[in-house]
């Protein structure tokens, strides 16, 4: 039997080979020519490249299999035959894969849409599962896009599904766009939010927006019968650091099956025929109270640059330079501090190894310090000095003083370190400690990358959340 040492390395060991595995399946998956065709052909999912795709062949009747099919919806008088067919005749495309995707490409399938476009450049990771209910465990590793059309094939064969690996942007997305009916944004950031948008504007196809975050959900419709684009409502992206995504701020996972769920209605109600219920509306849905409410939004403006009387667009631009972020639902990396004023997290351990005196502050959530966190770390929730809390704020400078105490005379300064998830926050901390300990002999530095830095190059036991 190996020695409890023995386990923990071969423990060790095997996490950073599951890592590894994982990484090079995600690295194969964003090949740009996407793999073998037979491989895929193979694992029944259709290969498509971005090519122009044929015309939706004109449906005029329906089949006795799509009359028993789609039978308890045909009986609802809002709908029946005429709108069945409208929506065969309908291509939607849905831009992202995700927890709000989800929900929707299947709803929209199931009720007989013509065709079905699934755009997605990232891989499926175990952490999406919980939300994103397309994909599987057994599908760790695939391109979403192909995940989400296996999923939708299996749910209804006549659907023509069409799954495009790749990342939209400003060169594809027109084109690409102009081939559908109607467009749902499911993504999750700012500047792909503004790049379809633009583009809807310039396809004159009518977009159904959502967004969920947290406990939290939003949805509206732009570039619709002559109502508002995202610009209008929203001119000027926002400041980077006061953007949260779900990988930054979290999600309850039914919250965006909610959103997703209520989008597909929408798509569905304007491929057959109906009004939309929320050009110039927004739909605000509240998880914890279990509350809904719309408010009205402003309509079109004839100033916007992007569908006003005297448009600036095209050309389409570089949207991720002018909203300061990436266009992913990725962590952000902000870079508020210099060089000098961060660590690596491989100079912390050795640091932490000799047993230098100093200080490690945690400023993640209560909820997060709770998840894990460094044995030494005291915890000092950013909120706390971004609020001015005084009393921590007074805790925080007794201790320091207790620890700057027991320095050798010939040490300058006490090193205090801040940690956080991904190096964000904590360089936040940074800057907002830089004057609650201004008059005290401290050296303060951000600890680079955060825990999930620390997981990666230090410690691969510890919790990736």
């Amino acid at each position: 039997m190996a020695a409890p040492e023995d386990c923990s390395v071969l423990q060790a060991a095997l996490v950073e080979r599951e890592r590894e595995i994982a990484k090079l399946k995600s690295q194969i998956n964003n090949l740009k020519g996407r793999g073998s065709c037979d491989q895929l052909l193979d694992q029944g999912v259709p290969v498509f490249d971005e090519r122009e795709v044929a015309t939706l062949p004109r449906k005029t009747t329906l089949s006795r299999d799509q009359i028993g099919r789609y039978s308890r919806q045909l009986v609802l008088p809002e709908l029946g035959v005429q709108g069945q067919l409208r929506l065969a005749n309908t291509a939607v495309l849905v831009v992202g894969c995700g927890g709000l995707g989800s929900p929707l490409a299947q709803y929209v399938a199931a009720a007989g849409i013509g065709r079905l476009g699934l755009v997605d450049h990232d891989a499926v990771e175990v952490n999406n599962l919980h939300r994103q209910v397309l994909h599987s465990e057994r599908r760790l590793g695939w391109s979403k896009a192909r995940s989400a059309a296996h999923t939708v094939q299996q749910l209804n064969s006549d659907v023509d599904c069409i799954p495009y690996h790749l990342e939209l942007c400003a060169s594809n997305a027109v084109e690409l766009i102009k081939q559908y009916n109607i467009v749902a944004d499911c993504s999750d950031n700012v500047p792909t939010r503004y790049l379809v948008s633009d583009a809807c504007v310039l396809a004159q196809v009518p977009l159904v927006s959502a967004s969920a975050l947290r406990m939290e959900g939003q949805l509206t419709v732009y570039c619709c019968k002559g109502g508002p684009c995202y610009r209008c409502i929203n001119p000027e992206p926002p400041s980077p650091d006061t953007v949260t995504n779900c990988a930054d701020g979290g999600v309850f996972g039914v919250v965006p099956g909610v959103m997703g769920s209520l989008q597909a209605l929408e798509v569905l109600k304007i491929a057959a025929g109906m009004n939309s219920s929320y050009s110039e509306r927004l739909l605000l849905f509240d998880g914890l109270s279990g509350r809904f409410r719309t408010v009205r939004i402003r309509g079109r403006q004839k100033h916007c640059i992007a569908c006003g009387d005297s448009s600036l667009i095209p050309p389409l631009p570089d949207y991720e330079s002018w909203c300061g972020t990436t266009a992913n639902d990725k962590c952000r990396h902000l870079m508020l501090l210099n060089k000098e004023e961060r660590i690596e997290v491989q100079e912390y351990k050795e640091l932490l190894e000799k047993g230098n005196p100093h200080l490690l502050l945690d400023v993640r959530p209560a909820v997060e310090f709770e998840i894990c966190s460094i044995s030494s770390a005291i915890h000092l929730p950013l909120e706390h000095l971004q609020t001015g809390n005084h009393q921590a704020v007074e805790d925080l400078r007794e201790l320091v003083l207790q620890e700057i105490s027991k320095l050798p005379s010939n040490n300058a300064s006490l090193p205090v370190f801040v940690i956080c998830k991904q190096g964000n926050d904590s360089q936040k901390a940074v800057l907002l400690l830089r004057e609650f300990l201004a008059a005290e002999a401290v050296t303060l530095m951000d600890i680079q990358g955060g825990l999930m830095a620390w997981a990666a190059r230090v410690d691969l036991m510890f919790p990736q959340y």
